[in-house]
């Protein structure tokens, strides 16, 4: 199990994140670079609102079924950032069918859990991930 790493709210509400979700934050893999180009990739997803404050993009390559590279770029909070970070490590490899089936409770496990009203930050990178799946399957 990952150590916990034990952040406060403005509110004085005590936030406990692991260190893995602290590492993919600080560190987080597979952020679409300004220098690459969007339609080198073979399919995208989008989903949220920046009126509720979190919008997540994810970009796929996609060779003999499998995903070949995941990128993404997010507007979010910590969770929102490591749990779509850690997304694309665990899809990348991966057939569109099995990627389809990575849950938000499989990506808060590999993080090492997340606060309870952090839980649906890690629902936009799957919900995004599905929805890129859904427009190269469409294309």
């Amino acid at each position: 199990m990952a150590k916990k790493v034990y952040t406060k709210d403005i509110d004085g509400n005590e936030w406990v994140y692991s260190k893995t979700v602290e590492d993919h934050f600080f560190h987080p893999r597979n952020v679409m670079a300004d220098d690459l180009n969007e339609k080198d990739y073979d399919a995208e997803g989008e989903v949220g609102s920046p009126a509720c404050g979190d919008l997540m993009k994810v970009w796929l390559k996609v060779r003999g079924g499998k995903i070949i590279d995941f990128k993404w770029k997010t507007f979010g909070c910590a969770s929102a950032i490591a749990s779509t970070s850690i997304l694309s490590e665990m899809a990348v490899g991966k057939t569109l069918d099995e990627a389809k089936k990575i849950t938000a409770s499989d990506i808060v496990a590999r993080l090492g859990g997340l606060p309870k009203r952090k839980i649906h930050c890690s629902v936009l990178g799957d919900q995004a991930l599905r929805a890129a799946i859904e427009n190269y399957k469409n294309s």
